[in-house]
């Protein structure tokens, strides 16, 4: 009987030890459960609700870093920028910005130049970059690309000192001759040198300020306001007799061709403006007895054909530090030359803006020595076709030009190829 009880009183203590047990592991168990594993740690959101969103949606370039300094989250526009490399906050400055932010809680704002991302040549990156605090441990980088913003700035302030030389040159050579004038007035061939150098400097001026009101006036003006189907080759005929002087006394041959039954859609004025800066470019820039070419073709393009426009001339050519710059107002390739010829270093920027206000562009190509080719791709006339093929074929180049005939002692106008495609 005692045994029995023994045994019994065994049994109901293990019973006891395994029920105190298995409740122990089923704690434990749970407690492994609700704690946070890497994997939990690493999928579950790191910002707050809505932060991502608002990241998506800004122009600036935007990072995240957490307390590590460990990139959280990173607009395209960053690893564009060169700001985030492996995971990490590339620009050193930047860094000690949001580490100086994490401690105290303080915005901070700065602006710095970065080396372009690849080659490390080139223009430097203007940005300005800004570090706010976000939440208790995360920190956000704000960065904004100035580069563009500081060459429009500097462009702008050339732009007015320039205008401010150019005007001063001839009005200033105006005064000393005119003092020149009344000093000689004893002497008549004097005078009449001095009065012509005063013609040359009032012509120039003349220039400079109507070429300053063109390009005032294709920056402001719509040309689609006024758009119509414009002949090409009643453009290239007012380009060449715009030249014609001036090439026939370098005895320069104008080679035109390939004009017939083409039309360009927009503002026939500021198109002879454009193709006739082109043509007299050409001219200017050409030694004697050489040949300038302006040959037109439809090329096919997604969005429509376009209408190409070759001037080709066998100049002094441009260097590749120039070409980048050409088409900037005031610059010029050989100031000594332009001086000559009273180039006024307007003339490409004016080109630009049309083509650009036209739906088109304008290019070049270049090799020094060799000469130059500036082709402008403009959009064609829709309903050239029909009309064209009404009056059996356009004028040959001869026709199109006035007087071709008379003056090809020196200038003498034929019809060239088409050129090929340039580089």
């Amino acid at each position: 009987m005692d045994v029995n009880a023994a045994v019994a009183a065994a049994a109901a203590i293990a019973g006891v030890c395994t029920g105190v047990i298995a409740m122990l592991a089923f704690r434990w168990s749970e407690r492994e459960q609700k704690r946070p594993t890497r994997t939990s740690l690493h999928t579950d959101p790191v910002l707050p609700p809505g932060v991502d969103t608002v990241l998506s949606v800004l122009r600036s370039s935007a990072v995240v870093l957490d307390e590590a300094d460990s990139v959280v989250k990173a607009s395209s526009a960053a690893y564009a920028l060169g700001l985030v490399r492996g995971g990490k906050l590339a620009v050193e400055p930047m860094l000690q910005m949001a580490r100086d932010t994490r401690r105290d809680g303080e915005i901070r704002q700065v602006e710095l130049d970065l080396p372009r991302r690849g080659t490390g040549r080139g223009e430097a990156l203007a940005v300005s970059a800004r570090v706010a605090p976000l939440g208790s441990r995360l920190v956000l980088l704000l960065v904004e690309d100035l580069t563009e913003a500081r060459r429009i700035e500097a462009v702008r302030r050339d732009f007015v000192a320039n205008v401010s030389h150019e005007l001063k040159t001839p009005v200033g050579a105006l005064s000393l001759l005119s003092e020149a004038v009344m000093d000689a007035s004893d002497d008549p061939e004097a005078v009449e040198r001095f009065a012509g150098r005063m013609q040359i400097e009032a012509t120039r001026l003349t220039n400079l300020v109507q070429e300053l009101i063109d390009l005032s006036r294709v920056q402001n003006d719509d040309p689609l306001e006024d758009a119509e189907p414009v002949r090409v080759d009643e453009l290239v005929a007012e380009a060449i007799d715009r030249s014609r002087h001036q090439a026939s006394h370098k005895q320069i041959t104008l080679a035109a061709g390939g004009t017939a039954e083409l039309q360009i859609w927009g503002n026939r004025g500021q198109l002879a403006a454009a193709l006739g800066n082109l043509v007299e470019n050409a001219v200017n820039y050409s030694p004697a007895r050489t040949r300038v070419g302006i040959a037109a073709r439809r090329v096919t393009a997604p969005g429509g054909d376009l209408i190409e426009v070759a001037v080709t001339d066998q100049g002094i050519g441009i260097s590749d530090k120039d070409k980048e710059r050409i088409f900037e107002r005031f610059y010029r390739v050989d100031p000594a030359r332009s001086r000559a010829t009273g180039g006024t270093g307007l003339g490409l920027a004016i080109v630009k803006h049309v083509a650009a206000s036209h739906g088109g562009e304008v290019t070049v190509w270049s090799s020094e020595g060799q000469g130059s080719t500036f082709t402008l791709r403009l959009p064609e006339a829709a309903a050239h076709r029909e009309r064209g093929s009404r009056h059996g074929g356009g004028p040959t180049a001869e026709h199109a030009v006035p007087g071709a005939a008379a003056s090809a002692a020196t200038t003498t106008y034929e019809p060239i190829p088409a050129p090929e495609v340039l580089p």
